[in-house]
């Protein structure tokens, strides 16, 4: 039987170290099934991937980069937290899109993320989910995502 890790190392995944939280809070948070992971950034050797607006300082294609690293970030909190093992279902992302008036392509930047919870877990990785535009993330993030999963 294939474990979860053999999915990633199969795809070329490699899981970025789970980050510390910065503010008043805590990554992730588990209540008797549940987890709950804390909105993670773009973060990458130190800063954001990209910066900016998306649709403006930061392209929709950069954008779809960010969410899927948002993913990956979510993904090393749920390692961190119980194993991705103990995963049964992705239930629902919820990603916020830093971007200017008349951009409306947040679901297809949020499909970064989405995607790659259906390359790692399969069919378990379908979720619920809403794209939100925002006027602004912090640290100049174009991209945040959160999620929650249902566990063995």
């Amino acid at each position: 039987m294939s474990t979860l890790h053999d999915r990633l190392a199969g795809q070329g995944i490699e899981l970025p170290k789970a980050q510390s939280s910065v503010a008043a809070y805590v990554a992730t948070q588990r209540e008797g099934s549940l987890l709950f992971v804390s909105g993670q950034l773009p973060r990458h050797e130190g800063g954001m991937l990209h910066q900016g607006l998306v649709g403006r300082e930061v392209s929709e294609e950069q954008a779809v980069a960010c969410a899927r690293l948002c993913g990956l970030h979510i993904l090393a909190q749920v390692e961190k937290a119980c194993g991705l093992d103990a995963v049964r279902q992705c239930l629902k992302l919820t990603g916020y899109v830093a971007c200017g008036p008349g951009f409306d392509r947040q679901p297809q930047v949020i499909d970064g993320a989405s995607n790659l919870m259906l390359d790692v877990f399969g069919e378990t990785g379908r979720h619920s989910r809403a794209a939100v535009g925002v006027a602004s993330l912090p640290a100049g993030a174009p991209v945040e995502i959160e999620a929650v999963f249902a566990l063995f």
